[in-house]
């Protein structure tokens, strides 16, 4: 879609996200973008048809400024455009984006983008568990090595960066769900440029980002969300999305999309975009509200531990915290003492936090990783990740925190 045009001084995200890449007069007009909910496009000419499959497929690059005319939705349309234009000012460093109908689309999207039989992936463990069972039941097989290593840990992550046959992905889960373990992503960036063979790190940023933690400026060539979370943050869609601070990254990834048919449709597109100028505004109410919880209940007797940025008590991890993250965000783990059934007790005891999986919603949501969303993980991988029997996770919401530290602490005496 065309851009419109600015004063001489660069905008700001906030102001960015709410004009760029969108022109009401290809609109009838309209203030913010319209639904084109259509299937197929009419081409202008000949010409401009064979123009577009050509760009379309890869045999051709689009100029610098050229419009190609649109063909057919699975391939793009209108407001995947209007979304990828929007959504990169929200992530500095950013120049291209692609979405797709879902996170873990985005995901395997990027791996089989740039990963072949007998390549390598280098991956910090713990990972959201769809991602877990991509690498296991896809990638593996597929004849991709895929070598685990415990986030947090940075310099077992620059030896398997430095000793990897074939490298061609660092994949960086940081905060690692569901134990809020750091990984130092400038470090492992570095790492893989002294390889000097095109390794591209992965930074799935879908719990701080985009608003409290920026990859692409310190070093990750790739930043990858399910876009159903804090980018939607209404639980009613599911979406995922891809951004480089290179566009050549982002457009394999485009071609690879048109094969496999996961671009997001137009209605998600459009819901998602109109959510985009508001992801600030609720991260950062969430993250006060979490920030306030989880330090009261680090103290509450019934509880073990609370994982959580602000809590930490390993030297590295506040030292990654302090270097790479603006604010806490609004995911927090707690170990419960008496293990998996005062965890089960917890959650049947809530009243306002719902016992649901996926996180990121203006509600409060809590559940227990090790029989739900880690449940396929092996008894080594969950040692691996410190995923015990007893640890909660929990996702604020925009709810009053005091309401919610009320509901955190009845549902603790009933433990």
């Amino acid at each position: 879609m065309a851009h419109l045009k600015h004063s001489s001084h660069p905008l700001r995200p906030g102001t960015e996200v709410l004009t760029r890449g969108f022109d009401p007069t290809l609109s009838v007009g309209s203030a913010r973008p319209a639904l084109f909910r259509c299937s197929t496009y009419v081409f202008s000419s000949p010409e401009a048809a064979e123009r577009s499959f050509a760009v379309s497929t890869g045999r051709a690059q689009a100029e610098a400024g050229e419009h190609v005319e649109l063909i057919y939705a699975r391939l793009n349309h209108p407001n995947a455009e209007i979304l990828e234009d929007q959504m990169v000012p929200l992530e500095p460093g950013a120049k291209a984006a692609a979405v797709f109908n879902s996170g873990l689309a985005a995901i395997m999207t990027a791996f089989l983008t740039f990963a072949r039989p007998e390549d390598t992936i280098v991956y910090t463990a713990p990972l959201y568990g769809g991602t877990q069972h991509l690498i296991h039941e896809l990638l593996e097989p597929f004849g991709v090595t895929c070598v685990a290593v415990p986030a947090g840990n940075g310099f077992e992550l620059d030896e398997a960066i430095r000793a990897a046959r074939n490298l061609r992905i660092v994949f960086i889960e940081t905060p690692a769900n569901p134990t809020m373990m750091m990984t130092d992503i400038r470090q492992a960036a570095t790492a893989a440029s002294l390889r000097g063979d095109g390794v591209v790190v992965m930074v799935d940023n879908t719990f701080l980002g985009p608003t409290f933690q920026h990859p692409l400026s310190v070093g990750a060539d790739m930043v990858l969300y399910s876009a159903t979370k804090y980018l939607s943050g209404f639980s009613d869609l599911i979406a995922g999305a891809a951004l480089a601070g290179d566009p050549d990254l982002i457009r394999p990834m485009r071609l690879r999309r048109a094969i496999f048919g996961n671009i997001l449709p137009p209605d998600e597109c459009w819901l998602l975009d109109g959510r985009l100028p508001t992801v600030t505004l609720r991260m950062n109410r969430q993250s006060k509200n979490a920030q306030r919880i989880a330090e009261r209940l680090a103290v509450h007797p019934k509880v073990r531990k609370v994982h959580y940025p602000t809590l930490f008590d390993d030297p590295e991890q506040v030292r990654i915290r302090l270097a790479q993250c603006a604010y806490p965000g609004a995911i927090f783990s707690m170990q419960l003492l008496g293990g998996k059934p005062a965890a089960f007790d917890f959650l049947r005891n809530l009243k306002i936090a719902r016992n649901a999986v996926s996180l990121g919603g203006v509600e409060t949501l809590a559940c227990h990783p090790m029989t739900t969303t880690h449940s396929g993980l092996t008894p080594q991988e969950h040692r691996l990740a410190g995923i015990t029997d007893g640890l909660v996770r929990i996702s604020v919401g925009i709810e009053d925190w005091r309401d919610l530290l009320e509901d955190f602490a009845q549902a603790l005496e009933g433990v």
